[in-house]
C-alpha cells in the first residue's frame, strides 16, 4: 500500500459521509487534515468562552478572535460564524507511523499464512524467496504511484528486527551438540571467516587494478572492508533455510554455530578497516591493538551476556509470587545485554547468545510452566515476524535504492565467494578431521560450504558506509545483493533436492526418555572416570568441573526452594511426567485424570500434594534418593580415591613379581585340577539320556556281551530288570588298567570300560549277602569312582516297562 493511497483514503471518506456533517455539506475542512492538533480543540469548545478551555497554547492570530468576541454570546456582526461541532474527523498524521507498522506487521504474516495454506509451492521455494518476491512486487507497486518506497534503515535492522531472532536462536540452542562441537565452529567461525575475508578482499584488489578506469580509484582497504561484510554467514539466512530442510543436527548445529559466532570477526574487521580507511598512515602498533580487539570485542560481548543471565536468574528467585511478570524479566534483560554490548561496540549477539544459554535452567527452574509456555511462544512468534519483515524488506529496499551496476566486479564477486567458501572448508575440514572422533564426510563437506548463505546483515552493514569516505557505496550495495540473492534463491532453492540425492541423514525427531537420559549421564560419568586415570583433562574432565561447581554453589544461590537440591535425573523425571500429563489433557484424556486434580492448574501440579492414585508412575523420596546415590555418588566416589594414571611417573612395585609367581601357581594347581576331574570323572553318554540308554540295554542285553580280551577291564553289571533301584549296578572288576603289573595295550586304552550283563540269580538265594565271582577284597578296592548316571527321568517321560527275566 502507498503513502498516496493512504493519503487519498481521509478525502474518499470525507465526500461519502460528508452530508452527516452539520451545517457542512460537501465542503471539507482542510484544517481536519493539516493541523489537527490545533484546529480541533477550538471546534470542540464551539468558540465559547465560557467553557472549559484547553491547556495547549495559542498563537496571537488564534487568540484574538476569542478575546473579541463578548462572554453573553452577543455582537454577532463583529464575531465569527459559529463552527458546528464535528460529527467525524479524521487525522491520519496522528497515527501514521504505527499503523503503517501493523499494515506491513500484517501483510508479512498473510503472506505467510499464504505460502503455507498453499503446500505445492512452500515445498518447492524455500519461504525466504517468496518473501523477497513479495517485498520485490511491493516495492514496485509503491514506487508504480509515484511514492519513494521505504528502505531497510540499519538503526531499525540491529536495533529492533535482528535481536528477537538471535534471543530465540540462544535461548533454545541446543547446549549439548554445541558443546561438544564447539571447537569445530570456532574454527569455522574464526579462521573461515578471516581467510574468506583476506581471500576475496585481496582477490577483489587485483579484479580493481585491472579491470579498467571505473575501479581503479578503489584502494586495498576499501575491498579489504568490503570483503568482511560480505564474507560472513548469515544467521537469518541459514536459519530460514535450514530448518525448512530438516537437516541432522551435526550439520544444523555446524553451520548455524558458525552464523553465531562470526559475528564477532565480522564487527572487529568491519570496525578495523573502516577507521584504518581514515588514517593517512597504518601503523604496525594500530594492527596490534586492532588484533586485541578481537577479543575484547568477542569476550567482552560474553561476559556482558553472563552478567545480565546472572541478574535474570537471580532475580526469578523471588517471582513466585507475582508470576505475570516473569516472562517480562527476561525479555527485558536478554534486550538489555544487547544494547549494552551495542553501547560499547561490543559484539550483541554474542551477548544475547551468553545471556540466553545462562539464563534458561535457572529461569526455568523457578518460573512457572505457564510462564515458560509464554515465553517459548512469543519467542517463536517475535523472531518468525521479525525474519518475515527483513525479508520483505531486502525485496523493497532493492527497488528503493540507487543502484551503480558494474559488469566485472559484481560478477567477480560472486565468483570468488563461492571459491573461497569452498577451498576454506575443505582444507579446515581437512584439518579438523584430523582431531574428530566422527569425522566429516565428503556430503558433510559439502553441505556446510553450500549452506553459507548471506542475507541483512551484510545488506545493512554496506548500508551503514559513509558517502564521504566510500564513494563506491552503491556499487557494493549492488553486488551484495546479488550475491544474497544467489544463495537465497539457487542455494536455498536446490539445497533440498541435493539433499535428497546425496542421501544426507535427516533430523530424527524423537522425544528424549527416562532411559536416554539414564545412560546419556552414565557415559559421561564413564568417560570422564576414564579421562582421570588416563592423566588426560579434556572435555569430559572440565564439564564435570563445571557441574560439580555449578550444584555446590551456583544453584544454591540461583534457584530457590528444594529444587536447587534436587539431581537432574529427577528433575528432567518430572519434566517429562508435566509434559506426559499437559498431552494427556490436550488429546482428551481428561476423564481418566482423577478427580482431586484441577483440570485448571494441571500445568502447576505438586507432587507433594497429588492423591495417591495417580496416571503417570510416581517415585518416593526413598526412590529418589536411591536413584542419585546410585547414578552420582557412587561412580563420583570410585573416580575421588584413584590417583591419576601417569606411564611417565610409574613407580616399580616390589610385590609384582610375587604376585605373578602367585598368579602362575594359582593358574597351574587349577590346570591340574581339572585334569585330575576329567580323569576321575567318566563322561555321560552324549547321544542318549540315561532313560534311553537303560530301555535299550533292557531290550537287547546280548548286544553288551564283553570282549574276550576284556579281562582287566572295570565292568559295570545292569540288572534291566529294576534300573532305578540302587543295586541294580555292581562292580564286577575294578581293577584299573596298569595295576596288574602289565602295561596296557593301545586297544585296551580306547575300549575303555565294558559293560556285562549280571548273571541272573538262582531261586531261593540272596542277590544281596550272596558274594559273587568278582567280590574278592582285591576287586571290591575302589580305586576309580562312577560317575553320576544323570538325573531321574521326568514324570512325563516315564519308564520303560521290561519284565524281570526278558
Amino acid at each position: 500500500m502507498g503513502a498516496a493511497a493512504l493519503r487519498a483514503l481521509p478525502w474518499a471518506l470525507l465526500l461519502l459521509l460528508g452530508p452527516l456533517l452539520p451545517g457542512q455539506g460537501l465542503q471539507a475542512n482542510p484544517m481536519l487534515a493539516s493541523e489537527p492538533s490545533k484546529a480541533q480543540p477550538a471546534q470542540l469548545l464551539g468558540g465559547e468562552v465560557g467553557g472549559f478551555t484547553p491547556a495547549p497554547p495559542a498563537s496571537a492570530q488564534e487568540i484574538q478572535p476569542l478575546n473579541k468576541q463578548p462572554a453573553n454570546g452577543s455582537g454577532e456582526g463583529h464575531a465569527k460564524p459559529r463552527k458546528a461541532f464535528p460529527v467525524l474527523g479524521i487525522d491520519y498524521g496522528h497515527v501514521r507511523i504505527p499503523f503503517e507498522i501493523s499494515l506491513w506487521i500484517l501483510l508479512a504474516c498473510l503472506m505467510k499464512l499464504g505460502f503455507h495454506v498453499i503446500p505445492s509451492v512452500s515445498s518447492i521455494v524455500p519461504e525466504s524467496c517468496l518473501l523477497i518476491v513479495v517485498g520485490l512486487l511491493v516495492g514496485g507497486l509503491i514506487k508504480g504511484v509515484g511514492e519513494k518506497p521505504p528502505i531497510l534503515k540499519s538503526d531499525i535492522f540491529f536495533l529492533f528486527l535482528l535481536p528477537p531472532i538471535i534471543l530465540d536462536a540462544g535461548y533454545f540452542l541446543p547446549l549439548r551438540q554445541f558443546t561438544e562441537n564447539l571447537g569445530t565452529i570456532l574454527i569455522f567461525a574464526v579462521v573461515g571467516t578471516l581467510w574468506n575475508a583476506f581471500f576475496l578482499g585481496g582477490l577483489m584488489y587485483a579484479v580493481c587494478q585491472l579491470g579498467g578506469t571505473g575501479l581503479n580509484h578503489i584502494g586495498l582497504l576499501a575491498n579489504l572492508l568490503f570483503g568482511s561484510i560480505i564474507s560472513a554467514v548469515d544467521p537469518v539466512a541459514v536459519l530460514a533455510v535450514f530448518e525448512e530442510i530438516h537437516i541432522n543436527e551435526l550439520l544444523h548445529i555446524l553451520v548455524f554455530g558458525e552464523s553465531l559466532l562470526n559475528d564477532a570477526v565480522t564487527v572487529v574487521l568491519y570496525h578495523l578497516f573502516e577507521e584504518f580507511a581514515n588514517f593517512e598512515q597504518v601503523t604496525i602498533i594500530d594492527i596490534i591493538l586492532g588484533f586485541l580487539s578481537f577479543f575484547v570485542v568477542s569476550l567482552g560481548g560474553v561476559f556482558v551476556g553472563v552478567i545480565y543471565g546472572v541478574i535474570a536468574a537471580f532475580t526469578s528467585r523471588f517471582t513466585s509470587h507475582i508470576r505475570v511478570i516473569e516472562p517480562l524479566f527476561v525479555f527485558l534483560y536478554s534486550y538489555m545485554a544487547y544494547l549494552s554490548a551495542e553501547l560499547f561496540h561490543l559484539s550483541g549477539i554474542m551477548a544475547l547468545i551468553a545471556s540466553g544459554v545462562v539464563m534458561r535452567p535457572y529461569v526455568e527452574a523457578n518460573i512457572s510452566h505457564k510462564s515458560h509456555t509464554t515465553i517459548k511462544y512469543f519467542l517463536k512468534m517475535w523472531s518468525s515476524v521479525s525474519e518475515t519483515l527483513i525479508f520483505i524488506f531486502l525485496g523493497v529496499s532493492t527497488v528503493a535504492g540507487t543502484h551503480y551496476w558494474n559488469w566485472t566486479f559484481v560478477i567477480s564477486t560472486l565468483l570468488f565467494c563461492l571459491i573461497a567458501r569452498v577451498l576454506g572448508v575443505l582444507v579446515l575440514t581437512w584439518f579438523i578431521n584430523k582431531f574428530r572422533i566422527v569425522k566429516l564426510t565428503p556430503k558433510d563437506q559439502f553441505i556446510i560450504a553450500y549452506g553459507g548463505l548471506r542475507g541483512a546483515i551484510a545488506f545493512s552493514l554496506c548500508y551503514l558506509l559513509d558517502y564521504k569516505h566510500f564513494g563506491m557505496r552503491d556499487m557494493f550495495l549492488t553486488a551484495i545483493i546479488t550475491v544474497i540473492f544467489f544463495t537465497v534463491f539457487v542455494q536455498g532453492m536446490t539445497i533440498r533436492p541435493l539433499v535428497d540425492l546425496l542421501a544426507v541423514k535427516k533430523k530424527q525427531e524423537t522425544k528424549r526418555s527416562i532411559n536416554e537420559e539414564i545412560h546419556t549421564q552414565f557415559l559421561d560419568h564413564l568417560l570422564t572416570g576414564i579421562e582421570d586415570i588416563c592423566g588426560h583433562y579434556g572435555h569430559h574432565h572440565w564439564k564435570d568441573k563445571l557441574n560439580r561447581f555449578n550444584k555446590k554453589y551456583v544453584k544454591k544461590c540461583l534457584i530457590a526452594g528444594e529444587r536447587s537440591k534436587e539431581p537432574q535425573l529427577i528433575a528432567f523425571y518430572h519434566k517429562m511426567e508435566m509434559k506426559q500429563a499437559i498431552e494427556l489433557v490436550e488429546s482428551g484424556g481428561i476423564g481418566k485424570i482423577p478427580s482431586a486434580v484441577s483440570t485448571v492448574s494441571i500445568q502447576n501440579i505438586n507432587p507433594k500434594t497429588l492423591p495417591v492414585e495417580r496416571i503417570l508412575p510416581a517415585l518416593s523420596k526413598d526412590k529418589e534418593e536411591e536413584i542419585r546415590k546410585i547414578l552420582r555418588n557412587n561412580l563420583q566416589k570410585t573416580r575421588q580415591r584413584l590417583r591419576s594414571y601417569n606411564r611417565h611417573t610409574l613407580v616399580a612395585d616390589p610385590y609384582e613379581e610375587a604376585w605373578n609367581q602367585m598368579l602362575l601357581r594359582r593358574q597351574k594347581a587349577r590346570q591340574l585340577e581339572q585334569k585330575m576331574n576329567n580323569y576321575l570323572t567318566v563322561p555321560a553318554h552324549k547321544l542318549d539320556s540315561p532313560t534311553m540308554s537303560r530301555a535299550r540295554i533292557g531290550s537287547d542285553p546280548l548286544a553288551y556281551e564283553p570282549k574276550a580280551d576284556s579281562e582287566n577291564l572295570p565292568i559295570i553289571t545292569i540288572d534291566p530288570a529294576s534300573p532305578q533301584s540302587p543295586e541294580s549296578v555292581d562292580l564286577m572288576n575294578e581293577e584299573p588298567k596298569g595295576c596288574s603289573g602289565l602295561p596296557p595295550s593301545p586297544e585296551e586304552d580306547e575300549e575303555g570300560l565294558v559293560m556285562r550283563v549280571k548273571e541272573p540269580s538262582s531261586p531261593g538265594t540272596d542277590d544281596v549277602f550272596t558274594p559273587g565271582t568278582g567280590d574278592s577284597p582285591s576287586n571290591q578296592r575302589m580305586l576309580r569312582c562312577l560317575s553320576d548316571p544323570g538325573p531321574r527321568p521326568e514324570p512325563e517321560e516315564g519308564e520303560p516297562f521290561i519284565p524281570k527275566g526278558q
